[in-house]
């Protein structure tokens, strides 16, 4: 029920945004950018996670290619209790992962070839819980609608920046190509702002659901730790809009940018992890693996 509210206070959100552009940079049209921020949420409501997979490049891993990591998706998908998600595999040399999908019954796993090679199998499982937790905790539904929309809102901000700046500068324009330019600027960081308010505290949670689900927090502890480090000596090309969806910030920024990341501190994920107790896990949702 909490996650149904947000989705909607942030679709709520993102559409005023959208609206504002129309309003602003085009007063006469504002009723068609209204029509067409409804069209947009239920747009990224079904395709946001196709959205998010083909902006990331990552592309569908057939189970012949890894055997080994489908057995491992589908072991920790029934113990998490739902349905085995789709394997991406993205070809790139960063070390990360996410997850993506508007529920259970349509998720989806996406990891890079680079962390298949800086982890250890034990890690990776400990990776692969965490997205999978994500899924479990529908949290992942809100965080992909959040990325596909970020995305578009600044592909909206980009193409009105780019008219204000060559569209001309006639006096009647005057007031419309500042709004329009406010917009190119601001639309972007409160897209931001809502993805930060909604993205932190889910990342504990699925840290904690993955530990239930592995029965092992050291082993996620240990590929956060690692991942961070790649993370910071290797930022990722990757969309700053999508950059939420990934199990470490994909995106280097210390100091003052750390305040807007949307992840929690890595350090606090860690301890928190540490201070977990190992133990078996025969059923950890009530279906045994």
């Amino acid at each position: 029920m909490i996650g149904q509210v947000k989705t909607v206070l942030l679709l709520g959100v993102l559409t005023t945004i959208v609206v504002g552009a129309g309003s602003l940079a085009a007063p006469g049209y504002a009723w068609l950018f209204v029509v067409g921020g409804l069209a947009m949420n239920i747009g990224m409501w079904f395709f946001s996670d196709r959205l998010v997979l083909r902006t990331s490049g990552a592309r569908l891993l057939p189970r012949d290619e890894a055997p080994a990591l489908h057995a491992m998706v589908a072991e920790l998908a029934r113990a998490a209790a739902i349905p085995s998600p789709k394997l991406y595999l993205i070809e790139a040399d960063y070390a990360n992962a996410f997850a993506t999908g508007r529920n259970p019954a349509h998720g989806a796993v996406a990891v890079t070839s680079g962390l298949l090679r800086v982890l250890s199998e034990r890690e990776v499982r400990g990776v692969v819980a965490h997205e999978i937790a994500h899924i479990r905790n529908r949290d992942v539904t809100i965080a992909t609608v959040a990325a596909g929309l970020a995305a578009v809102v600044s592909g909206i901000a980009n193409a009105v920046q780019m008219a204000v700046f060559f569209g001309g500068s006639r006096d009647n324009d005057e007031d419309s190509g500042a709004g329009g330019l406010i917009f190119a600027f601001v639309a972007p960081i409160a897209a931001s702002l809502v993805q930060l308010a909604i993205s932190r505290s889910r990342e504990f949670v699925a840290d904690a659901t993955a530990a239930r689900i592995t029965g092992d927090p050291d082993a996620l502890a240990s590929a956060l730790q690692r991942l961070s480090a790649a993370a910071e000596r290797r930022p990722a090309d990757v969309q700053p809009a999508t950059a939420s969806l990934y199990i470490v910030n994909p995106l280097r920024g210390g100091g003052l940018m750390a305040l807007f990341s949307t992840h929690p501190p890595m350090e606090a994920r860690i301890a928190r992890l540490r201070a977990l107790p190992r133990q078996a896990r025969p059923d950890a949702f009530g279906v045994p693996a």
